[in-house]
């Protein structure tokens, strides 16, 4: 079994709107509606389960129903921050899948995720027990102290840009967190920097320069203008 794990737990400050970013209507659609459906349309993905920020769970239902999300299994509370939503979200799914049944925990802000990106997440996740979808580094990386001045550089070569979905066996994302909990690690900032901390590798799925996170609104701008894109035929 495969699960999409939907992280929309945050309340989007960054954003300066008056509901949670996860939320806000693009061209008469919420943005998790964008995002629960492209785990809805992907033949893999057997059920969804989403994190919601408190006060929204009937909205996310409502919206579900309306748009046809019948994946939409679990509905589950958000936690003290990111790790802790997650790890409400992964204790859930442990209590009706079994260890070996792969999780995709995924950004409910990246509305964009393409079928080909959660293929080879789960794909990579049963092989090699993780799958972080990423891209290439393409800019030059600065190093600096203050933010303000740089003396030096690092070899993007040797960086990586992470984002969602980032896929694991349930049983193995479980025991993780309860791990960390007993070192007391609790605000790492995404899944694969939990596992680096707690002394895991990773391993690497597909990722796309246009699974934007929708963080500001110059980013709901670039989502808007990638859902109206139509690459040119001559376009290789």
């Amino acid at each position: 079994m495969n699960i999409a794990l939907i992280i929309a737990g945050g309340s989007g400050q960054r954003m300066h709107q008056e509901i949670p970013k996860q939320f806000i209507n693009v061209y008469d659609k919420p943005v998790i509606i964008y995002t629960l459906e492209a785990f809805q349309n992907h033949p893999e993905i057997d059920a969804i389960a989403v994190v919601c920020i408190e006060g929204w769970e009937g909205f996310l239902r409502a919206y579900a129903n309306q748009f046809g999300i019948t994946k939409l299994l679990y509905v589950v509370p958000g936690g003290e921050n990111g790790q802790g939503s997650i790890r409400n979200g992964v204790y859930e799914l442990e209590k009706h899948y079994g260890a070996e049944d792969i999780v995709l925990i995924h950004d409910a802000i990246r509305p964009m995720v393409s079928p080909e990106i959660i293929t080879d997440c789960i794909h990579k996740a049963r092989k090699y027990g993780s799958a972080i979808a990423t891209i290439p580094c393409a800019e030059a990386m600065m190093q600096t102290e203050d933010g303000v001045v740089s003396t030096g550089s690092y070899p993007r070569n040797n960086l990586k840009r992470t984002q969602t979905p980032q896929g694991f066996p349930i049983g193995k994302i479980c025991d993780l967190h309860r791990r960390a909990l007993e070192a007391g690690v609790t605000n790492s900032v995404a899944s694969c920097t939990l596992m680096i901390e707690m002394g895991e590798q990773v391993h690497f799925s597909a990722g796309s320069e246009k699974n934007v996170k929708l963080t500001t609104v110059e980013d709901i701008d670039i989502f808007k203008a990638l859902l109206k894109a139509k690459r040119s035929e001559w376009l290789k």
